[in-house]
């Protein structure tokens, strides 16, 4: 069909995205920095984008095009109003962590916090060697995040904590890891090799900041695995404290290497 619609002379534009921005429709878009008329269908013909344009490079024409789409231009609105509701809270998120930095990524899954545990005590109120045989195995971690990408740097529960770094996949490979690892432990694990970030940097601030009593460096006996152990020895070199540590390997049968 034969009828009025918007005429951009790209000539004249300077760039400005003055005319996108008064095309409620989103008929108009900057491509390569000139405005573009993107869809004739979503063009009204009503204007509102020609007094924006300050080098009065929009004009109207008549020629054959598509009749405007009422319907297409409310659906592209609604989910454009949708996509500015998404970047607005993850800015707020954003935000929220600048403020707030024991907030961990942003992500509410990563919100940092400790976990209280109980522990269990014999008839005479001391505290158990052990479970029994039979109990249920109990979680022994005590804060969350545990990543070390993903955990802040001064939460409170670094203070006075015996410190943990382990390998992702010790936990998998050693059975009784909790028992045996985490009890007691601020836990903080990664992967150098899949991670491919060195952790040196981040670990230094942490026992640097934090009252780091000791430190326990889990691993596997994989050659890969030596990152996690040169980040924690250059970590605890760099934060000028002198600090107890301990390496131990994991064969990926599950034993403890000598």
């Amino acid at each position: 069909m034969k009828r009025r619609i918007i005429k951009i002379d790209e000539s004249k534009c300077n760039g400005c995205g003055l005319c996108a921005a008064a095309c409620h429709e989103g008929a108009i878009g900057m491509v390569d920095g000139v405005a573009k008329l993107l869809r004739d269908d979503y063009c009204d013909g009503l204007g509102d984008c020609l007094p924006a344009c300050p080098m009065n490079a929009i004009s109207f024409e008549e020629r054959e095009a598509l009749p405007y789409d009422e319907a297409a231009v409310k659906a592209a609105m609604a989910e454009r109003a949708k996509l500015a509701e998404i970047a607005k809270r993850a800015e707020e998120a954003a935000a929220e962590v600048r403020q707030n930095p024991t907030l961990g990524c942003g992500c509410p899954g990563s919100m940092a916090k400790a976990i209280e545990r109980e522990e269990e005590r014999d008839c005479s109120g001391q505290v158990a060697e052990a479970a029994h045989p039979t109990a249920k195995p109990q979680s022994q971690l005590r804060q969350w995040p545990v990543q070390i990408k993903l955990v802040p740097t001064n939460a409170p529960y670094f203070d006075g904590a015996k410190l943990l770094v382990a390998a992702d996949c010790t936990a998998y490979a050693y059975a009784n890891f909790h028992e045996d690892f985490i009890k007691g432990r601020i836990t903080l694990v990664g992967c150098p090799k899949l991670d491919m970030v060195d952790y040196a940097e981040k670990l230094t601030e942490i026992i640097a900041n934090n009252d780091i009593k000791d430190v326990t460096v889990v691993r596997m006996e994989v050659p890969c695995c030596g990152g996690i152990e040169m980040a924690v020895k250059r970590a605890l070199q760099a934060s000028g404290k002198f600090i107890p540590w301990q390496i131990v390997t994991v064969s990926s049968d599950g034993e403890i290497v000598d």
